[in-house]
C-alpha cells in the first residue's frame, strides 16, 4: 500500500518539528513538503535539520510544494492558514488544520472549502482532550443545575492567543449541551467590584509561564462538592500523533468539514 504523502506548514516551529520527527516515525506516512514562511532563514535547508525527511528542502513556494501532495497539517497563525487554503483547494489537497485565533469569517470560509476537500479542523488534537470533550458532554447534562462552570488553562510564555482554542472549544461543549450561546455568556476576566457570579455564565480564566505545553482543568463547582475535569500535555508529540490520525482519516474519507471526535468515531 502506497503511503500517504503529507506536507507540513510552520515545519521549524515547535509544533512542525515535532510533526517532521512523528511522520519519520511512521510506517504509513512519509514527508512530502515542508512549509515555511518567506522571511524564514531556513528557506533552502534540508528539513533534517528539524527532524524530517533528508532531500526534502524548506519551501516557501505553497503552490510547488503542495503539487502532487495528499494533505496538509497547517499550525500555524490565521493568515497563513487562509493562504495555504486557497491553493489546497485549486490542488486537492486535504488539510489537517490545527491553528487556533480563527475569526468567524475564516472558519467560515474553511466550512466553504470542505465541500471540495476534505478538511479536519480541531482546536486541539490531542486525543486525551478530544475523549475530555466527549466527558464534558456528559458532566454538564448532570451538572446542568446548581454548579458554576470555570475553565482554566495554561500555557508557555510564547502563545500569542487567549483563551487558548482548547479552552474555547470547551466551553463551546459546554454551552451547547446546555444549549447557551457561548458568545453571550462567556466570562474572560474579573476585576474590581463585580457582584455576585451570574450562574449562566461559563468564567475563563488564562495563565502564560515558562514552558508549560498545555493544561486545562474544567471546574464544575456546586454546593458541598466540586467536580474537576483536567488534561495536561507534557509533550507536543500528543498532538503531532493526533495529527496523524487526522491525516490518515481524510485519506479514507471524501470531502466535507470533520473535527476529532469524527476522528475517532465519539459521535
Amino acid at each position: 500500500m502506497s503511503k500517504i504523502k503529507v506536507a507540513v506548514a510552520g515545519c521549524t516551529g515547535r509544533m512542525g518539528r515535532n510533526l517532521l520527527e512523528c511522520i519519520a516515525q511512521s510506517d504509513d506516512l512519509v514527508l512530502h513538503a515542508a512549509l515555511d514562511h518567506g522571511s524564514s532563514k531556513c528557506i533552502g535547508q534540508d528539513s533534517s535539520a528539524y527532524g524530517g525527511a533528508e532531500g526534502v528542502l524548506v519551501s516557501a513556494d505553497v503552490e510547488a510544494a503542495l503539487r502532487g501532495a495528499d494533505v496538509l497539517i497547517d499550525f500555524t497563525r490565521p493568515e497563513g492558514t487562509m493562504l495555504h487554503l486557497d491553493v489546497c483547494q485549486r490542488l486537492g489537497v486535504a488539510m489537517v488544520v490545527g491553528t487556533t485565533g480563527l475569526n468567524a469569517q475564516q472558519k467560515a470560509a474553511l466550512g466553504s472549502a470542505a465541500q471540495k476537500i476534505g478538511i479536519v479542523f480541531a482546536p486541539n488534537m490531542s486525543v486525551g482532550v478530544n475523549l475530555v470533550f466527549k466527558l464534558l458532554e456528559t458532566a454538564s447534562r448532570v451538572l446542568a443545575e446548581g454548579y458554576d462552570i470555570e475553565i482554566v488553562e495554561a500555557h508557555h510564555r510564547h502563545k500569542v492567543d487567549a483563551p487558548s482554542g482548547t479552552a474555547l472549544g470547551m466551553g463551546e461543549v459546554i454551552a451547547r449541551t446546555l444549549g447557551r450561546d457561548l458568545e453571550k455568556c462567556a466570562v474572560y476576566g474579573r476585576e474590581g467590584h463585580t457582584g455576585e457570579r451570574d450562574p449562566s455564565t461559563i468564567g475563563f480564566a488564562t495563565v502564560r509561564g515558562g514552558d508549560i505545553v498545555g493544561d486545562h482543568t474544567v471546574l464544575f463547582a456546586g454546593i458541598g462538592e466540586r467536580v474537576e475535569i483536567t488534561h495536561k500535555a507534557s509533550s507536543r508529540a500528543t498532538f503531532a500523533l493526533g495529527a496523524l490520525r487526522a491525516a490518515r482519516f481524510l485519506k479514507a474519507n471524501k470531502a466535507g468539514l470533520y473535527d476529532m471526535q469524527d476522528v475517532l468515531n465519539l459521535k
